[in-house]
């Protein structure tokens, strides 16, 4: 039944993407960058509301109110794909992901992509690449959105913890917004490079923002990785029970029995 659930989520991607991603490219020319947004987050919801359903993949919020109302830089735990589709649709503000330029290639999905307010890497323009990052993710801030990216760069698997990279604070602090922490365990539910899903409660934790100013780089970095690997624990001792920080088969699997 697993497997057939998750066949069936496979090919909801196939012929809801496609089509979805058409009518975006129609309606797009006709829209504003802030309805263009939110026309492309509603595949975003629609795929929430699907796993919800076919595949019992829930989530509940805990921090809410640490979210701020005005600039912010998210940081948060990469564990699965999940995060990178549910975020856009649970977050009150419109997000704006960093992603290498080369993405804007892939059929349909970067298509889509390069229609909507985004801050792209060009990794062409070497030593001034970070400093275009910084003036677009400043001007999309600046139109209210939060820019959001993921220090461990790479999805890591549940227990499991990556080298946090300083981008994130160096955007942070070059573009004077505070940064704020999030921590969750959705690779239990959607672990990565797996075809199967499965059933569960996806805890996200948002922590309170942290300042970046009179901070270098490796100082905000090192408070970031401190909260969010600390909260990891918190909310999946389980998969970190093991002194070596591995997860064993079961706790990679097991997740909270709550819903939202």
């Amino acid at each position: 039944m697993r497997f057939f659930r998750s066949l069936l989520l496979f090919l909801y991607f196939i012929f809801y993407t496609a089509p979805y991603a058409t009518a975006c490219f129609i309606a797009f020319p006709f829209m504003n960058a802030d309805r263009r947004y939110w026309m492309a987050v509603g595949w975003c919801r629609s795929t929430v509301n699907v796993v919800r359903y076919l595949n019992g993949i829930r989530y509940r919020i805990e921090g809410a109110e640490n979210l701020p109302d005005g600039p912010a830089v998210l940081l948060s735990k990469h564990q699965s794909a999940w995060e990178t589709v549910a975020f856009p649709a649970i977050m009150p503000r419109p997000l704006c992901y960093v992603f290498k330029r080369e993405l804007l290639y892939v059929p349909f999905f970067g298509w889509a992509l390069g229609m909507l307010k985004m801050v792209h890497i060009d990794r062409k323009e070497g030593k001034y690449a970070f400093a275009s990052v910084v003036k677009q993710g400043k001007l999309r801030m600046s139109e209210g959105a939060w820019v959001i990216m993921f220090p461990e760069g790479t999805r890591t698997p549940v227990g499991k913890q990556g080298k946090y990279k300083t981008g994130g604070a160096r955007f942070a602090i070059d573009s004077g917004a505070p940064v704020v922490p999030i921590a969750h365990n959705a690779g239990h539910v959607w672990p990565r490079n797996s075809f199967i899903k499965y059933a569960g409660t996806v805890t996200v934790s948002i922590g309170k923002p942290i300042e970046s100013a009179g901070l270098t780089p490796d100082e905000l970095n090192t408070r970031v990785e401190a909260w969010i690997e600390a909260e990891m624990r918190r909310i999946d001792p389980d998969a970190y029970s093991d002194a070596d920080g591995a997860a064993g088969p079961r706790a990679s699997r097991r997740s909270n029995a709550q819903a939202t």
